[in-house]
């Protein structure tokens, strides 16, 4: 795939961090992620209900509606977020929910008209993408260890680090969004964007 063709990729993963990270903060990540998990669990219920009724009318009008689009895409905004800082990809506290600016962030364009029939494989269709999103998330699991220890000791994020790991994010970022009818456009193995 082109330069191009990840260009054009309608959800796209905006890093800005700047490497720089609190010792402190860093090795208390997984406590400090409580009250997210909390949060993220509750509106992926919502979500979830989101997803299936989403479905259902795209299925019969090729188009998901505005409201739906801009819940679940908040939802994938704000869990792309807690994920980043879960894995040492940011390091500000996200805020709760999808406003304002974060360092690791989601451009999701607008809804726009898919095809039916792959609205209605979806699931079967993202199969590929899930799997690979895993794999990749099993690397991200390995990225966020080495960035954990070497933020301890050094303050800093590892530029190489960083990049595999807003790679590999942004894969897995790409496959939720195309599972949660976000997009009709395949994850993309090109590019950074």
């Amino acid at each position: 795939m082109s330069d191009h063709a990840v260009a054009d990729h309608p959800i796209k993963l905006i890093n800005n961090d700047d490497l720089k990270r609190s010792r402190l903060t860093v090795f208390f990540r997984l406590l400090l992620l409580i009250p997210h998990a909390i949060v993220l669990y509750l509106w992926g219920i919502a979500a979830g209900i989101a997803v299936i009724l989403a479905w259902i009318v795209g299925i019969f009008t090729g188009r998901i509606p505005d409201g739906l689009h801009n819940f679940m895409a908040s939802y994938v905004r704000y869990q792309t977020r807690v994920t980043a800082y879960a894995l040492i990809l940011a390091n500000p506290f996200p805020p709760f929910g999808s406003s304002g600016t974060y360092p690791v962030d989601v451009e999701i364009a607008p809804s726009a008209t898919q095809s039916r029939l792959t609205i209605f494989f979806r699931l079967l269709l993202a199969i590929p993408a899930l799997i690979l999103a895993y794999v990749f998330l099993l690397g991200l699991e390995i990225v966020a260890l080495f960035g954990w220890i070497v933020s301890i000791l050094t303050g800093k994020m590892p530029q190489g680090l960083e990049n595999l790991g807003t790679y590999l994010l942004r894969w897995e970022t790409q496959s939720r969004a195309y599972t949660m009818l976000l997009t009709g456009h395949y994850p993309s193995l090109s590019g950074i964007g």
